[in-house]
């Protein structure tokens, strides 16, 4: 049997750092000749599990509200945060983003984890807030998505029109608090060794 290195991941799809942290860690792989004895999987973070979208609320307006700053200390860190992106080849653009809760599209990460397709629709998820600024808590970009990494139209429905995998969140959620994360990107190397 092929012994494999697994890296757990724990990460929100509305944290910038993890989308970064996630361009960084395949950047790393690429590099290492054993890449294909690496094995990914994503966990569920919420950094804001109690959020409500307001439709007149911006990134810049709610990071302000939320670290009680002002307005042009949340513009700094929004525009440092799009600098850091493209140092990794990506392309941030806040001014698009629809601030959401992320609870549905961590379920649909399980589905699509549960058929290997985990890492791809994290990814899509990432693009779809960070560049394209579109709604991931809405379910027509979410069954977009799904459909993007080769899930069913049905089973994606089915989850997204139900609980499916919402014990899974939180069971990741709870997990990461056992372990100490208080935030993420969260590394844990074969269950030993962790880097936040």
């Amino acid at each position: 049997m092929e012994n494999k290195l697994k890296v757990q991941i724990w990460s929100d799809v509305m944290c910038p750092f993890c989308y970064i942290g996630k361009r960084k860690l395949e950047d790393a792989l690429s590099q290492f000749k054993n890449k294909d004895a690496v094995e990914i999987e994503w966990k569920s973070y919420q950094l804001d599990p109690n959020f409500i979208a307001s439709a007149n609320e911006n990134t810049v307006d709610h990071l302000a509200k939320k670290y009680g700053k002002d307005k042009e200390w949340a513009e700094s860190m929004v525009q440092n945060t799009a600098q850091q992106a493209k140092t990794v080849g990506l392309d941030f653009h806040f001014e698009k983003a629809i601030l959401a809760n992320s609870f549905n599209a961590h379920r649909l990460a399980h589905l699509a984890k549960k058929h290997q397709v985990g890492n791809e629709l994290e990814e899509l998820l990432f693009k779809a807030y960070f560049t394209d600024g579109k709604d991931v808590n809405d379910l027509d970009t979410l069954i977009e998505l799904g459909l993007k990494v080769g899930l069913g139209q049905e089973q994606i429905e089915q989850v997204l029109h139900s609980n499916a995998y919402g014990s899974e969140v939180l069971a990741d959620i709870k997990m990461a608090k056992e372990i100490g994360v208080q935030g993420v990107h969260f590394f844990v190397f074969d269950n030993k060794y962790a880097i936040s």
